[in-house]
């Protein structure tokens, strides 16, 4: 009797074992399964657009401008027509300088509205054909006798990239990324304590030092613009 008792004992052990290793092969597979599903790639549904008319410009410019600001900011630039004009009126302290549609890549820039005069200089020596080193000598001059100011502190936002095709959802361009200009006229790198050059990206660096140009410049990482 005894004997018989032990052999339904392990034949019991024995169904059960086999039943929790079903249970965990089981599970094992259900988990991989889903990991697999979990981690194929979903393909891109976003449709992108070509800047073809001045709306375009001014949602693409828009990217340029803290979100928090964008409904009151000016909006300035070349239409689609090539004429230089207001895209956009605003209210708030920033002014917009759209992207140039006949140029190649995308850029469009903003500004404080106190760093309107000296962004207006240089487009108006640009106009008269002067080059981009005169252009930064006569502001030079302009700017030690009073005629130009730059206030310290003022920043430009620049949202650039190479290409011109954007999101028409959410209005970025794609592949385009954002660097900041922070301009401290006749400051160095003494008075700073900024090197003048980046020792990598990201880091804060101080160009034309001793100059009224004088400007922090902060630039995207470089994993960023692969």
């Amino acid at each position: 009797m005894k004997h018989i008792i032990i052999v339904f004992i392990f034949t019991g052990l024995l169904l059960s074992c086999n039943s929790s290793d079903k249970t965990n092969t089981a599970t094992e597979r259900s988990s991989e399964t889903e990991t697999t599903e979990t981690s194929t790639p979903k393909e891109s549904t976003k449709a992108l657009k070509s800047i073809e008319t001045d709306d375009d410009l001014i949602a693409t410019a828009l990217m340029a401008v803290p979100e928090e600001s964008r409904s009151d900011c000016k909006i300035i630039g070349y239409n689609m027509a090539g004429e230089f004009v207001t895209l956009k009126e605003g209210t708030n302290e920033f002014i917009v300088l759209a992207d140039d549609p006949k140029k190649n890549g995308f850029s469009a820039a903003c500004y404080h509205k106190d760093l309107e005069p000296f962004m207006a200089r240089g487009r108006a020596l640009k106009a008269e054909g002067k080059t981009p080193k005169e252009i930064f000598e006569i502001r030079e001059e302009e700017m030690k006798s009073g005629a130009l100011k730059i206030t310290t502190g003022a920043t430009l936002h620049i949202y650039y990239g190479k290409e011109t095709e954007y999101d028409p959802e959410t209005s970025k361009v794609e592949g385009a990324k954002l660097r900041y200009v922070v301009y401290m006229p006749w400051a160095t790198s003494e008075s700073t304590g900024l090197p003048e050059a980046p020792f990598a990206s990201n880091h804060p660096w101080i160009m034309n030092p001793g100059t009224h140009r004088a400007h922090i410049m902060i630039s995207p990482l470089a994993e960023e613009n692969n």
